[in-house]
């Protein structure tokens, strides 16, 4: 209990609450925005967070991140566009609500499910981030690399429809990762003779253009579109319990889905709220009436989509991979502030691991107000003109960019950045595997040589240990199984045209 008195007075601060309830407020206020999303809401926040504490920039950060998980229902909607993709499924049976004059009501399903996620997601975190830990302090360098190996090739896999689109962002962010000065040899690396690029391209700065400069860019050339009208007279409106009770099963197995989506690297909260509307549309009593305006469609997307929060933090805190591309994100900026994730964290610092805890729960409870009573409020939002929206985010992405060094090429990196995030979008190239490539470079490369070292230059030993070899075999497995899947349809497509003959 001392590591947990510890952990509740790391966040017993003025500092500590006012960052999450900003956080919170900001999260929400991101994610009601169409088109920026919880990765944008973390970038933007992400360079003033340096000037801040360990507790307060941690808190900052989980307060963006649940609350913009959030705040896309609120859109979705009202206006049947999602503010975040994780509030795709939301919109199926939330605006037909909305379109029936029950927007508060849908609001309501969406918040209190949102809450009872958010909280079921801590439960995991609690539970299961220690016991993976304790199973990784088995890990070498070896098995580091081969986990390294594991987590790149599974977030380039599922990231989108394309794996090789996937693996070459992430090989991309891999060698984009290895600018500058080699740490180990002190050798200059494709610098290509300017001394200030020695320190290498800055993940924050890279990170800001890729996502909300590319953003602004994207909006930018759809300006002009027509946008759908907004459903005004919103409020908030909880259900009654009657409406609850044929709903709880939903409601937990929900959770539950969104949890184990969570926990497996690279898949988030979007992946998780459609498969547990699909499963929903399978299971649920009324299931014909969904995608005409039935609340079981918001608790199934909306609690699975905020159970992930918590339980993306499980691979993220306990092994040092991110969960998703958020906390891909976050995983540079606990790095930053000293929190080496990993399993040591929860042997050297477990208060730091509690205090997360507690954070995430203040954190749940405070969106959960902030949805009841500023609802309405934040469909205002809504109505902020889009070139002085996009103007808005631009300077604060460039201010922020240039903030964490000071250095007037982080300016140039986050611009090129946001060209290249660009053309990768509009190539259907996902930008998450290329940042995670950026996030795993140094442990992938320190490990490997640590490794080789350990093996006196023999890398066939590495597939001599059994945890090493269960690893690099799944992640062939991984790597392979498309092609074989595609052969496989050529295959009986073939014989089917041949029997047919």
């Amino acid at each position: 209990m001392g590591e947990f008195a510890l952990g509740l007075a790391h966040i017993a601060s003025l500092d500590t609450m006012l960052s999450i309830l900003i956080g919170t407020v900001l999260g929400v206020l991101v994610g009601v925005m169409p088109g920026l999303g919880s990765v944008i809401g973390i970038t933007m926040v992400l360079p003033f967070t340096l000037a801040m504490g360990q507790m307060p920039a941690l808190a900052m950060m989980l307060g963006v991140y649940c609350g913009s998980v959030y705040g896309g229902s609120i859109s979705a909607i009202v206006i049947n566009t999602p503010g975040t993709p994780q509030a795709a499924a939301t919109a199926l049976d939330g605006f037909p609500m909305a379109q029936r004059g029950e927007a508060d009501l849908a609001i309501g399903w969406a918040t209190a499910a949102s809450l009872v996620g958010g909280l079921f997601s801590v439960i995991v975190l609690m539970l299961a981030a220690p016991q993976l830990a304790a199973f990784a302090l088995n890990f070498t360098a070896i098995e580091t690399f081969a986990l390294g190996c594991f987590a790149l090739i599974c977030i380039a896999g599922v990231s989108q429809g394309s794996m090789l689109k996937g693996l070459l962002a992430g090989a991309l962010g891999l060698f984009i990762a290895s600018v500058g000065l080699d740490h180990v040899t002190g050798d200059m690396r494709f610098t290509f003779g300017n001394w200030q690029m020695a320190a290498g391209i800055g993940l924050i700065p890279a990170v800001v253009g890729l996502f909300a400069l590319s953003e602004v860019f994207i909006r930018a050339s759809e300006y002009g579109r027509p946008k759908p009208q907004v459903v005004h007279r919103v409020g908030f409106r909880l259900p009654p319990l009657r409406d609850w009770r044929p709903r709880l099963g939903l409601l937990l197995k929900s959770c539950a889905i969104g949890s184990f989506v969570g926990a497996l690297p690279g898949t988030g909260a979007a992946t998780s709220s459609f498969i547990s509307y699909a499963e929903a549309r399978r299971s649920s009593p009324r299931r014909d009436n969904l995608g005409k305006g039935e609340p079981d469609g918001i608790v199934a997307a909306e609690s699975a989509n905020n159970a992930v929060t918590g339980s993306a933090m499980v691979p993220t805190l306990a092994l040092g991979i991110p969960g998703d591309p958020v906390t891909a994100v976050m995983l540079g900026t606990l790095i930053i502030h000293g929190v080496t994730p990993g399993p040591r964290l929860f042997i050297e610092t477990i208060d730091i691991v509690y205090a997360v805890l507690l954070i995430l729960v203040l954190v749940n409870l405070l969106m959960f107000a902030v949805g009841a009573l500023g609802a309405q409020l934040f469909t205002r939002v809504l109505r902020v003109p889009e070139p002085l929206l996009l103007t808005m985010v631009t300077i604060i992405a460039l201010v922020g960019a240039y903030g964490v060094r000071g250095n007037a090429l982080d300016l140039l990196i986050a611009l090129g950045a946001g060209v290249l995030g660009f053309v990768l979008r509009k190539g259907g190239f996902p930008l998450a595997p290329l940042v995670i490539g950026m996030v795993l470079s140094q442990m992938i490369e320190n490990a490997l040589r640590q490794g080789l070292l350990l093996t006196r230059g023999n890398f066939w030993a590495f597939f001599e240990r059994p945890i090493a070899l269960t690893l690099f075999v799944i992640t062939f497995l991984l790597l392979v199984w498309p092609l074989a899947a595609w052969a496989l349809r050529r295959w009986q497509g073939r014989a089917g045209t041949g029997a047919a003959e």
